[in-house]
C-alpha cells in the first residue's frame, strides 16, 4: 500500500519537476546566448548565487512575513467561519453585512494601505489586519455556501435522534460542509503571502515587502526573484500544511462518497 501510494505520489510531481527543470534550461541558454543584461533577466545560476549569498538576509525577512501571515490567517479562518455561519443562520445578518464583506474585497490594497500606516504605523500589527481582511472573503463565502448546500436530511436525521438546531449546526453541518470551507481557505492561501508582502513593501519596518524594496531600489534584479521565489515557496509549504490538516481532521476525499462517512 506504501509502494502504491509512493508511485502515485512520483506520477503526480514527476511532470511538474520535468516541466520546472525544462523551463530552467531554457532560461539559462536564452540568458547565455542572447546575453541578456541580468539586469533586465538573470540567469537562474544568477539567481541562485544571489539568494545563497543574500540568504542571512533573507531569511529574517521571510520569517517575519511568515508571522504576519499564519497570525493573519489564522484570524480570517476564524472570522470567516463565524461570518460564514451567521450569514446562513440569518438572513437578515446576511443582507446587512455581506455587501460590505464584498466592498472590502474589492478595495485595491494600495488605497487601504495609507489608512492602515496612519492607524496601525509600521507596525506588524497593521500587516495582520490588512491579511486578516483581505483573506476573509473566500472562506466566508465558501462556508455560507456549503452550509446552505447540505442537504435537509442529515438535519432530519440529527433533530429526530433528539439534537437541536444549534448541535446540528455545529456537529453535522459544518461536517458535511468542511469540505467546501477547506476551499475557500486554500484559495485565500494562495494569495496571503503575497498580500502580506505587498503590505510590508507599501510601509513597514521589515519582512519581504522592505527586502524586495530594498532589491528594487538597488537595482539588483536577482534578488527581487529571489524574494519571488520565497514566496512561492512559503506559499507552497502553507498549502502543504492545509492538505495535510484537510486528510488529518476528514479523512481522504474518497470517504465522502459514502454518506454515512459524514455523520
Amino acid at each position: 500500500m506504501t509502494q502504491s501510494r509512493l508511485k502515485t505520489t512520483l506520477a503526480k510531481c514527476l511532470p511538474t519537476v520535468i516541466s520546472i527543470a525544462i523551463v530552467l534550461i531554457l532560461w539559462q541558454f536564452a540568458c547565455q546566448y542572447y546575453k541578456i543584461s541580468p539586469n533586465l533577466i538573470p540567469a537562474p545560476t544568477s539567481i541562485a548565487q544571489d539568494t545563497i549569498e543574500s540568504f542571512p538576509t533573507l531569511l529574517p525577512a521571510a520569517l517575519i512575513t511568515t508571522q504576519e501571515t499564519v497570525i493573519g490567517f489564522a484570524l480570517a479562518i476564524i472570522c470567516g467561519i463565524l461570518l460564514g455561519v451567521f450569514f446562513h443562520v440569518s438572513k437578515l445578518v446576511k443582507s446587512a453585512l455581506f455587501p460590505l464583506l464584498c466592498a472590502a474585497q474589492t478595495m485595491p490594497l494600495i488605497s487601504i494601505a495609507p489608512i492602515f500606516l496612519i492607524w496601525f504605523g509600521f507596525e506588524m500589527s497593521g500587516k495582520i489586519v490588512i491579511v486578516m481582511i483581505f483573506s476573509m472573503f473566500p472562506i466566508a463565502v465558501q462556508t455560507v455556501r456549503g452550509l446552505d448546500a447540505v442537504p435537509s436530511f442529515y438535519t432530519d436525521v440529527a433533530l429526530t435522534c433528539g439534537a437541536n438546531a444549534t448541535w446540528t449546526l455545529w456537529h453535522v453541518k459544518l461536517r458535511v460542509a468542511a469540505r467546501q470551507i477547506f476551499g475557500g481557505i486554500k484559495i485565500s492561501a494562495a494569495y496571503v503571502l503575497g498580500t502580506a508582502a505587498t503590505a510590508e513593501y507599501l510601509g513597514a519596518r521589515n519582512g519581504l515587502g522592505i527586502w524586495l524594496q530594498s532589491a528594487y531600489n538597488s537595482f539588483r534584479t536577482p534578488l527581487i526573484f529571489s524574494a519571488t521565489i520565497a514566496i512561492i515557496i512559503l506559499t507552497a509549504l502553507l498549502m502543504l500544511v492545509i492538505n495535510a490538516a484537510e486528510k488529518l481532521l476528514l479523512g481522504p476525499v474518497e470517504d465522502d462518497e459514502d454518506p454515512d462517512n459524514q455523520l
